[in-house]
């Protein structure tokens, strides 16, 4: 089992890291990576992007400041509570998310493209089970 678990965390790297190279972004993976929480659950403060990102809340904040230095989020007043700061991802943030996603999977469609029929049928079975690992309740 630890031989396959090895196999199936050495792949995945793998092709996440190849697919941060092909979002080409101009972003650092962690900028990258905060935008996409940004865009999928935001507004949200700094602190919970910082608990998502799981990472220092001055890290988080740093990473906020070169976003918004580029346009690609926003700080807000939460108007719910004064005290707190909202980030949101802008129209430019958005729009790089979306040029960054299609780019991504257009390279990917053509790596499985390439693929014969039978190794593209491999895959459609094993990707409800790498769904189901994705899902799993962490330990």
């Amino acid at each position: 089992m630890a031989e396959l678990a090895g196999r199936l965390r050495l792949a995945t790297t793998r092709l996440a890291r190849r697919l941060r190279q092909e979002a080409d972004a101009g972003l650092t993976p962690s900028q990258l990576s905060a935008l996409a929480v940004v865009d999928h659950r935001g507004p949200l403060t700094l602190g919970a992007l910082a608990e998502i990102e799981q990472v220092a809340p001055p890290s988080a904040t740093k990473v906020v400041a070169k976003l918004e230095a580029e346009g690609l989020v926003e700080r807000t007043v939460d108007p719910t509570d004064r005290r707190f700061v909202l980030v949101a991802i802008t129209d430019a943030g958005r729009a790089l998310m979306d040029r960054s996603r299609q780019r991504r999977t257009a390279w990917l469609a053509g790596r499985l493209h390439r693929l014969d029929p039978a190794r593209r049928a491999d895959l459609v079975a094993a990707l409800d089970v790498l769904e189901e690992l994705s899902l799993a309740e962490p330990r």
